[in-house]
């Protein structure tokens, strides 16, 4: 293979050329950065030569050192719409996120590498301690910035590695993977929280064939863990971009929203104020929502946190952290969904 996909294999030639400065990079240092399950990410720090204009830090991202993660990433395109994103739609899109030095894949859809921009002293979202709907703010303006981009745009067809439907695989494996779930987190989570992935089950098909209200670009794994903020809390960069789809906006909203306000009556008073902002926001970039159909797409949306927890957490490496992340991830949601009757509409 013509490319590293992990640090030990980096050399300096290589790291330097594809930085721009072929012969002028002494050395670097890695140390691994981030909480995510399906990559490893890490920063290096870089040794130039002096008088060299170029980034003192990058982040290089790699694929798992988990052989679970790595094929769940293969069954379902994950590192090839990372690398897409980059390559094709992150520049035009005017969505906050990182700069791609370089990236490339290999033809089996998991060797890969990337090296991005280091936004430090931004720090990465704390899933566990959640964050309130002003925290928020920042982080649904960029989401709307995302949805507004593509919004029902017929290049959404266009992109095969965008267009890529793992309904299948997903109707095969969820209702097995639920059972798992439900023996995993049966001392953690509360009965009525187990219930709502049995009810998901039952109308399994529907949730997967449900047609959105408007069809946008969706990051699809939309929480904090996967956004970065400034300092002051002001604003944010979107991360993480292995789910990205089509679907609707209104969906992202809910998952972020559900899975980051810890407090359930908090919640419930911020779904409504949330939406209102996102429309406000798309309103300001063009687009024309309709709100009563978007606020059905919400209210279904309510789920997908739910819906990702059980996938991704019988399929990554388990860690203590991932565990109580996974449970959070169904907890919250699953009370979002409850109160707002998601399924219900299914």
């Amino acid at each position: 293979m013509s490319f590293p996909t992990s640090p030990e294999a980096i050399s300096a030639d290589w790291l330097g050329a594809v930085l721009g400065q072929s012969g002028r990079l002494k050395g670097f240092t890695a140390t691994q950065v981030g909480t995510g399950q399906m990559c490893d990410s890490y920063r290096l720090m870089l040794g130039w030569q002096a008088g060299t204009d170029a980034p003192a830090t990058v982040i290089a991202k790699c694929p798992s050192h988990d052989e679970a993660s790595r094929n769940i990433a293969k069954l379902t395109g994950t590192y090839v719409k990372e690398v897409s994103w980059y390559r094709e739609l992150a520049a035009a899109s005017g969505v906050p996120a990182p700069r791609c030095h370089h990236s490339e894949i290999a033809e089996d859809e998991v060797d890969f590498i990337l090296i991005l921009s280091d936004l430090a002293p931004a720090r990465q979202g704390d899933q566990l301690a959640g964050l309130g709907l002003t925290g928020l703010v920042p982080c649904i303006e960029a989401a709307a910035t995302l949805h507004a981009y593509l919004w029902n745009d017929p290049r959404l067809a266009q992109l095969p590695w965008l267009a890529r439907d793992n309904g299948d695989l997903v109707r095969a494996l969820f209702p097995q993977l639920y059972l798992g779930f439900r023996e995993r987190y049966a001392a953690r989570l509360a009965p009525e929280i187990l219930d709502v992935g049995a009810g998901i089950v039952a109308s399994l098909d529907a949730y997967l064939s449900r047609e959105p209200a408007a069809r946008t670009l969706v990051h699809g794994d939309l929480r904090i863990d996967n956004i970065l903020f400034a300092p002051d809390g002001d604003a944010c960069w979107l991360v993480d971009w292995q789910t990205l789809g089509r679907g609707s906006g209104a969906t992202d909203l809910a998952y972020l929203v559900g899975t980051s306000i810890a407090d359930p009556f908090e919640r419930a008073a911020a779904d409504r104020p949330a939406f209102d902002h996102w429309l406000a926001a798309l309103t300001a970039r063009g687009v024309e929502p309709d709100a009563a159909a978007l606020w059905d797409d919400y209210r279904v949306g309510a789920l997908s946190g739910y819906f990702m927890a059980v996938f991704a957490s019988m399929n990554v490496e388990r860690t203590d952290r991932g565990d109580e992340m996974f449970a959070v991830m169904a907890e919250r949601p699953a009370r979002q969904a409850l109160a707002l009757g998601s399924l219900d509409l299914l």
